[in-house]
This record gives structure tokens, C-alpha cells and sequence, in this order.
């Protein structure tokens, strides 16, 4: 639901706007003006879906993409020790156009296995939050570093931002929806669908997450259907109908009472678009709060039409990637929940035609070192990421596969890898897909200019 505007948010807004920069200023007025011309050059027909499953905890990706070539596992299975997993028990995949390199997936990833091989699914290689590219002098002598590198909060903020030099509250997900938003023919629901709460990825100048849970969408403790006079909900609603209809003259209250009225309005749109919605029977999603999540995601893109929406972005969170110990079993426990919830929110999109229409990304605050902790690994920098959708030119690896040699050139210690292919580069293929426009990225990724010419004819990374 849309944010309360309190009166501490209220002021700081004011004092913001009093000293704004010239350069914030520009900025949003371009914004603004990149929405206005996004519209006019769109006739809305077209439907996206932007999918962001972000993985909190700092995943162990170099658990989840594997080297099994004789020569790579070895050196894998020495530098990782007692967390490799064994070699027979990787799913191998055949990567396009990777010459003399052999890889394998966590033994759990038998769906995304199957997408991958199919040509549904890539992996982007060593990607990692990068302010300009670095090298491991530039680390020694720390030169152009991320803020807070190795800290959970810091790398969650950056990987949701895309801002590694600065503190921000706003993502670039929400970037995109303030210039996307004119898109859509309808705004009484943001076209921002969060499944797990607040987020800083969503989070625009003029559009927020509108948060839902596995069930749908309520205003707690609101239900005019409900006369039971054992419970209190009748009462609570009877308190909110003769707030709403009590005149306020002071203008933060109005505001308050206009939000609600919003939130309401917006929660009775939801229900009734998403209530009359009908899954394929051909796929049923796994029972699991995961599975439920991907599984109301795909009610509301089948909703899009009453929601009046042809761009829509979501955000699912799934925490306890910390593995400082137990990270075989807490992976084998974990992965599996993944890899059957995200095939079958494919399965489903494929079933209703709309694969093509609907990208999935993983993000994580980091990857772990590579060097063990005992039966666990510590925070690290670049990781390996997975892309999902129809539109993905899949069956192939983005980015170099790096080297799990110790004291490498991009072990800057224990195995933690400069990242080869910045955030920035790994979000701008994605906003182009969206919608955003190539003159338009560096509103929505500021940084982007440091790794990639937007004049150029070459996609950022190619993997859309």
C-alpha cells in the first residue's frame, strides 16, 4: 500500500525540496519528460513483467554454478575443502559458445537445470557492485570502492539502488517506475507488486511498492462483508468509514485520510481483479511460502488487464543466505524451494503464453569466499546470477567464469573476486528490456556511463 505521509515525512520532504541541487532538479524534471515521451512512443499493448528475487544473506553462488572439467574441480574442490560438493553430484549443463570450460549446477537446481538446458535460463557470471572498474592494486591501496563492501546492509542497499558511492532510499527499480508509469492506463495500484514488504528497490520519487501478501491484498481489520457481531472487525471498520467521512481542515490529516482513502480503494481494485483470476491447471506451484508467493505473482499478471497495467515490476525476498556454517545442508534445505517455486512460475507463464512477456533475476548482497570458514564460508564481493524468461537468450554463460585459484588476480583475500561485470551493466540490460530508453539509463542508473557507451549499437551485457 501506498506510505502514510506523517508529518516528520512531510517536513523533510519540504527541507529536501528548499535545497535541492540543480543537478537533482534536472534530473527529475527528466524524468518526467522521459515518461511523457515513453508514453507517446508506446501504444501500451505490449505487456512486461519485471521479476526481482533477491536472495538476503549473501548467497554461495560458486556452490550453485560449479566447475566439473578434471583440472577446474580439482582446484574447486581443494580451495573449497570441506563445503565442495562432490563431482558426481553436480547436474551438468552445456553452456553455448564456452569453449574448454565444463560446469555444473547444485544438485537441487534440477528445474532451473532443465530451463537452462532448454534455452529458458542464463547465468552472468562474476557480477558485483563496482563504483568504476577496479583492479587488485586498486583494492590494496582502496581506490574506488563500494561503500560498506562485505557489509550485509551496505551491499543490500547497493545491489537495490545501484548507487555504490552514496546513500540513497530510492531504488532503481523505482526509478524506472517514475519514468515507466505513464504506461500504464491505471494507477490506483502501483505497478511496483511487492510480496515481501517495504523495499528499497521499488522505491521512486512519485511510486512505491504496493505490498500484497501470499493471499492478496486487506486493509487489516477492514471487511465491510463482515457483520459478526462476536468480532471486532466490524467495529474497526465502522472506526475507518466515520474517519473518512469526518472533514479535516488540517493538511497533514487530510493527507492521511486521502492516503487511506487510496489504500482502500486501491485494496478493493486488487481483490476484485485478482479474485476472478483462473491459474492453467496444467502447473501447480509447491506449497511452500516461496511457491505461494510466485504463485499469487502469477495471478496478478494475469490481473494486469483489470489492474490496467502493461508494465508491473515485483519483489520477492528470501532471507538466511548467511552461511557461516552448514552451508551444505542449509543449501540442500534452501535450493530446493528455489528451484521448485521458479519453474513453476515459468511452467505457469508458458502455459498462459506469456514467457516472453516476463523476466526473472536473482540479486544478493554478495557471494562467500571461496576459502572455508570450517563448514561454512564468509561475506565476499562478485557472485553468479541467474536470468529467467523467454526473452533471455539462454543456454549460455555471460561474463568470464573466473578462476577459483587462490591469490588469483582478482582475489583481493580467502577468495574474494573482483567483481568482472558491474551491477550497473547487469540492471541496464534489463531496464532496456523494460522500456527504458538507451538516451534515458543514466536517470536510472547514474553510475552506468562508468561501464558502458549508451551510444553504442552493443547491448550492455547481451543476455536480453
Amino acid at each position: 500500500m501506498k506510505p502514510n505521509l506523517s508529518r516528520r515525512r512531510f517536513l523533510g520532504q519540504a527541507n529536501c525540496a528548499g535545497i535541492s541541487s540543480l543537478p537533482l532538479l534536472n534530473t527529475l524534471l527528466n524524468l518526467k519528460v522521459t515518461s511523457t515521451i515513453a508514453a507517446a512512443s508506446n501504444t501500451g499493448s505490449d505487456y512486461k513483467g519485471l521479476v526481482c528475487l533477491f536472495l538476503s544473506g549473501g548467497i554461495d553462488t560458486f556452490n550453485v554454478l560449479v566447475p566439473r572439467g578434471s583440472a577446474e574441480y580439482a582446484e574447486y574442490a581443494r580451495v573449497r575443502g570441506a563445503i565442495a560438493l562432490p563431482n558426481s553430484a553436480l547436474l551438468p549443463i552445456n553452456p553455448q559458445g564456452l569453449s574448454g570450460l565444463q560446469l555444473g549446477l547444485n544438485p537441487a537446481l534440477t528445474g532451473i537445470q532443465s530451463l537452462f538446458e532448454a534455452g529458458h535460463a542464463a547465468y552472468v557470471a562474476n557480477v558485483g557492485t563496482l563504483i568504476q572498474p577496479v583492479t587488485k592494486t586498486d583494492y590494496n591501496s582502496g581506490r574506488s570502492l563500494p561503500l560498506g563492501l562485505f557489509s550485509h546492509s551496505d551491499q543490500q542497499e547497493q545491489w537495490q539502488t545501484s548507487m555504490p558511492n552514496i546513500h540513497t532510499a530510492k531504488g532503481w527499480g523505482g526509478r524506472v517506475a517514475d519514468m515507466l508509469k505513464s504506461l500504464n492506463t491505471l494507477n490506483s495500484v502501483s505497478m511496483n507488486m511487492s510480496l515481501t514488504g517495504t523495499n528499497i528497490w521499488q522505491a521512486g520519487e512519485s511510486v512505491f511498492e504496493y505490498t500484497v501478501g501470499n493471499s492478496g491484498a486487506s486493509l487489516n481489520g477492514y471487511d465491510k462483508a463482515n457483520t459478526n457481531r462476536r468480532s471486532t472487525v466490524p467495529i474497526r471498520t465502522a472506526a475507518v468509514d466515520s474517519q473518512l467521512a469526518f472533514e479535516y481542515q488540517h493538511l497533514l490529516t487530510e493527507a492521511f485520510q486521502s492516503q487511506k482513502i487510496d489504500a482502500l480503494g486501491a485494496s478493493g481494485l486488487f481483490t476484485s481483479a485478482t479474485s476472478n483470476v483462473t491459474l492453467p491447471s496444467s502447473v501447480t506451484f509447491p506449497n511452500t511460502n516461496l511457491g505461494n508467493q510466485f504463485k499469487m505473482i502469477a495471478k496478478i499478471i494475469l490481473s494486469r488487464g483489470a489492474l490496467g497495467q502493461n508494465r508491473q515490476t515485483f519483489f520477492v525476498e528470501y532471507g538466511g543466505w548467511d552461511h557461516h556454517n552448514n552451508l551444505l545442508s542449509s543449501q540442500a534445505a534452501m535450493l530446493p524451494e528455489v528451484d521448485a517455486a521458479v519453474k513453476a512460475f515459468y511452467d505457469c507463464l508458458t502455459a498462459a503464453s506469456l514467457q516472453n512477456n516476463v523476466t526473472l533475476f536473482t540479486s544478493s548482497d554478495f557471494a562467500r569466499t571461496l576459502s572455508t570458514d570450517g563448514d561454512g564460508a564468509d561475506h565476499a564481493w562478485g557472485g553468479n546470477h541467474i536470468v529467467l524468461g523467454g526473452a533471455v537468450k539462454g543456454q549460455r554463460v555471460y561474463g568470464n567464469y573466473p578462476s577459483l585459484t587462490l591469490n588469483s588476480a582478482l582475489d583481493v583475500g580467502r577468495g574474494r573476486l573482483i567483481p568482472q561485470i558491474a551491477v550497473d551493466s547487469y540492471f541496464a540490460e534489463l531496464a532496456l528490456w523494460f522500456g527504458v530508453p538507451k538516451s534515458s539509463l543514466s536517470l536510472v542508473l547514474p553510475n552506468i556511463g562508468s561501464f558502458y557507451n549508451t551510444s553504442s549499437a552493443a547491448p550492455p551485457v547481451g543476455f536480453l
